[in-house]
């Protein structure tokens, strides 16, 4: 019998097709699926390296040369419908992804896919069952050491993935205790007395940028892609928009609009007219956007006195929304000023004004 020759390949993402692996090598990401071919038979391996592939290549060799037979492909009649694999979906997922959503959400799914198909291991999609979810929660907590939230939102990426092929979570038994449990934090604010020292340590470049952060309530990388064209001067808005000359889209695809004050609106417009050009509203010397901005937070922060692990750019944005709430806005409209795609999100900033409280409570006793 003619020994069958086993050569290593490897397979793009999202497809069938294959690259031979050269002789000599070269580096991989962990995320490479490499895959066995000998005569007709592909053997997709459950390995994440260069080495382990070229060691399973090698006990494949082993295997044919004691006379061991590839087991033949079932014929596939014409009523059966082909068996999709974990592999091939989460491949099949991870492109429409790619194509469709942002690299960090692409990043984020690739990892959470990755990690179970590590811990479940190639099967059939139609296979998969709750007890496969429970083992993914352990492989997380024990294997992975991964934070409670981190576990919860990778378990949460793979039931959108399942979802997306028809397997939901009632299908699967899960129950509400199935999921990865943590504990939701307080969002914390800036205290006046806080904000008053900062805002005091600043330059007044870096005052109009942090009050940009405060009374807009925007994401860093919505500020770092803010332009003039955000900017309505006669309504005083401030809009998140597209910025098709640096490749950046809103999260969720979703422009807003949000009033700000009359001061602000002048600030900016002093700082562009003094400019003399538009463009990114807060940019370097050379133009391009700036990524530093927490970095000059925490400066600020030390020239001030306060503690820098206490500042954080989110905590603008959390202040904006919970001033904004004890000011008497609806939920509504600041679900919508904040670009939340869910009211629970934005009820998480509805918070007791301490101030308020203790009145009331003096009062009570007084």
């Amino acid at each position: 019998m003619k020994q069958v020759k086993v050569s290593l390949y490897t397979r793009e993402s999202g497809s069938r097709r294959y690259q031979k692996v050269p002789k000599r090598g070269r580096d991989y990401p962990s995320t490479t699926t490499f895959v066995l071919r000998y005569g007709s038979t592909w053997e997709t391996l459950k390995v994440n390296n260069l080495a382990s592939a070229i060691s399973e290549r090698i006990q494949r060799e082993l295997d044919l040369l004691r006379g061991w037979i590839p087991t033949a492909k079932p014929t596939v009649t014409k009523d059966a419908a082909p068996v999709l694999m974990l592999d091939a979906a989460k491949d099949q997922y991870l492109a429409e992804v790619e194509a469709g959503r942002k690299p960090k959400t692409h990043a984020a799914y690739s990892v959470a896919l990755r990690y179970f198909y590590e811990s479940c291991l190639n099967k059939p999609l139609s296979k998969i069952d709750r007890s496969d979810l429970l083992k993914f929660t352990l492989f997380l907590r024990d294997d992975k050491e991964q934070s409670p939230r981190s576990a919860y939102n990778k378990f949460e990426a793979v039931m959108t993935f399942l979802k997306h092929f028809d397997i939901t979570g009632k299908s699967l038994k899960i129950k509400a205790h199935d999921w990865p449990k943590f504990v939701e934090e307080e969002p914390e604010i800036y205290e006046q007395e806080t904000l008053d020292k900062f805002f005091a340590a600043c330059d007044a470049d870096e005052l109009l940028l942090f009050e940009f952060f405060l009374m807009t309530g925007m994401r860093e990388q919505e500020v770092i892609y803010a332009t003039d064209r955000c900017v309505d001067f006669t309504n005083c808005t401030i809009s998140v928009r597209h910025n098709p000359t640096h490749g950046w889209t809103p999260k969720m695809y979703k422009e807003r609009t949000i009033p700000v004050p009359k001061a602000l609106i002048g600030k900016l417009k002093k700082m562009l007219v003094g400019r003399g050009k538009g463009g990114l509203l807060f940019l370097t010397r050379t133009g391009q956007p700036t990524f530093d901005f927490l970095d000059m937070a925490k400066a600020v922060a030390k020239k001030a006195g306060i503690l820098p692990e206490e500042v954080w750019l989110h905590r603008f944005r959390a202040t904006f929304a919970t001033r904004s709430l004890w000011a008497g806005v609806d939920l509504r409209t600041v679900q919508s000023w904040m670009g939340h795609t869910d009211l629970a999100s934005t009820m998480r900033y509805l918070k007791p004004n301490r101030a308020v409280v203790q009145e009331k409570v003096e009062s009570i006793w007084n």
